[in-house]
């Protein structure tokens, strides 16, 4: 059975390592393959190497990392379908969502490309008489990016384009659920041309974790994943004088109000609670239905959609002929499946109105596959655990409240603000949700906010640790440090000493 080790210095090294992961197909609950878990040593090399390629790689002009990251780019486009299959097989999600995954990783690639116009500073020309000012965006040296199982391809291209785009080296530890797309995307940044030791990859575990947050040659962590580990990785990292920016978990809101568009609530709502198995931090896994008149009609029409949903394996279409789609694959693991079984258990024992059970769906292709299929309850109310806490499976809850108002406050109340949304026609509502809300990422009339590579994206409250957002201008500043020079060049002989605080004159 093949084993994945590491990826150091621009070739791939077996690990030395005694410690395995199994890495399964999610749709037929085969294993594939498995993985070696670093050890403390094999992860300081990979640091090592990232920082003996910081000198040389800093020094490399903007414009000619950006051309790297053009041919990067190109050889992504050329193998996508290749990579979004590799997605599927270890994922578990759909072919045609692999492939979105992709281009949204890719969107922060073509941003990165643009890092020569992202870099120039600021200047002020005679800040005082024969005196200017100017900043300079220097790196901040060796970074690490510790990323989910969920997207093997994205996470990871919202942070290391951008950051080695600004001049850092870089060591990624993905997850040792779907390690393939990751190592595939080192050796492609390797036929792109980037030099050895620019980007390093340690497939591993806590073990591994724990000293990449404590070698002090680390200058930066960025993290995504549930909320005790982004906690975590936040403490243990800026304890030990790090720069961190650490994703956390979610429940999002939908805030469905009487003059919304049924048919456009109704569409958007099935792809994004049941969109990639509901393993998204930016799923909506609540509809907030102001009125009964409101949650009854919604109740209805979702209903009669989830009949009509394909549950199976996202690769069964490429490979029979004339067989569509699936809608939806399976659960990443059966251990996470079997905990997604158990918080529908918990609904319906703490009082929840269970519509739709997702329990006993099983695929057509392969039942030993680790599938849950879609569940809906109604008459959900806070307190319960289906409505605290994430769920990150195909699970959407229906809360009733009486008005906007209560809405909004129920809303603000839930300890998570990663994402959220309102459907309605009134702007004056719309706006004022916009302004109320206290989340993070808003849509209006769009279930998923996430946003474009050129704006940040990140939460508030207990869905973000740290206080700059990824990607976008907020990602820049992550992955630089400023400095600020102010200079003069005296036209006369040297000025001589000044014993009291210099003013500008």
């Amino acid at each position: 059975m093949q084993t994945l080790g590491n990826f150091i210095d621009n070739q791939r090294v077996a690990s030395q390592s005694t410690r395995k992961a199994p890495v399964y197909n999610p749709a037929t609950g085969e294993q594939s393959l498995e993985v070696s878990l670093a050890s403390p040593e094999e992860t300081r090399a990979a640091i090592a190497s990232a920082e003996s390629a910081l000198t040389g790689w800093r020094t490399v002009t903007p414009l000619n990392r950006a051309r790297i990251l053009f041919k990067f780019k190109e050889l992504i486009e050329k193998n996508a379908d290749e990579i979004a299959t590799m997605i599927s097989k270890e994922h578990g999600k759909v072919f045609s969502d692999a492939k979105g995954e992709l281009t949204r990783g890719l969107e922060v690639v073509e941003f990165a490309c643009g890092i020569p116009h992202l870099l120039k500073g600021e200047h002020s020309l005679n800040v005082g008489r024969g005196v200017d000012s100017f900043s300079l965006m220097q790196p901040v040296g060796v970074c690490v990016g510790i990323t989910p199982f969920n997207f093997p391809a994205m996470v990871p291209m919202w942070m290391f384009p951008v950051a080695i785009a600004c001049g850092n080296t870089f060591v990624l530890k993905p997850s040792e659920k779907d390690p393939s797309v990751p190592l595939m995307l080192a050796e492609l940044l390797k036929e792109a041309g980037l030099p050895d030791g620019v980007f390093n990859l340690i497939n591993g575990d806590k073990e591994a974790v724990d000293v990449l947050l404590s070698d002090e040659r680390v200058q930066a962590v960025s993290f995504v994943g549930s909320t005790p580990i982004a906690e975590y990785i936040y403490s243990t990292a800026s304890n030990n004088g790090k720069r961190v920016q650490a994703l956390g978990g979610a429940k999002n809101h939908m805030l469905v109000m009487p003059d919304a568009d049924p048919e456009q609530v109704v569409g958007s709502l099935m792809g994004a609670a049941y969109g990639s198995a509901g393993e998204r931090c930016m799923a909506i896994s609540v509809a907030v239905c102001v009125g009964d008149e409101v949650a009854d009609n919604l109740i209805t029409r979702l209903s009669e959609e989830i009949d009509g949903m394909k549950v199976g394996s996202g690769l069964a279409h490429r490979e029979v002929s004339h067989q569509e789609e699936a809608h939806m694959g399976p659960l990443i693991s059966q251990q996470h499946a079997a905990k997604v079984r158990e918080y529908i258990d918990s609904g319906v024992e703490q009082g929840a109105t269970l519509l739709v059970d997702g329990r006993t769906r099983v695929s057509a292709d392969n039942q030993q596959g680790y599938f849950v299929g879609p569940t809906l309850f109604d008459q959900v109310k806070p307190g319960m655990r289906i409505y605290e806490e994430e769920i990150f499976g195909p699970v959407l809850c229906i809360v009733r409240v009486d008005s906007y108002e209560e809405a909004v406050q129920l809303i603000n109340k839930h300890e998570y603000g990663n994402g959220t949304a309102i459907f309605t026609r009134d702007g004056d509502c719309a706006r004022q949700f916009c302004e109320n809300i206290q989340v993070g990422m808003v849509g209006v009339n769009v279930p998923i906010p996430v946003p474009m590579a050129f704006h940040s994206f990140g939460g508030w409250k207990r869905s973000l640790f740290g206080p700059l957002h990824m990607h976008g201008p907020d990602g820049v500043r992550f992955y630089t440090k400023m400095k600020t020079v102010t200079a003069r060049w005296p036209t006369g002989p040297r000025a001589g000493a000044e014993f009291s605080m210099p003013t500008m004159k």
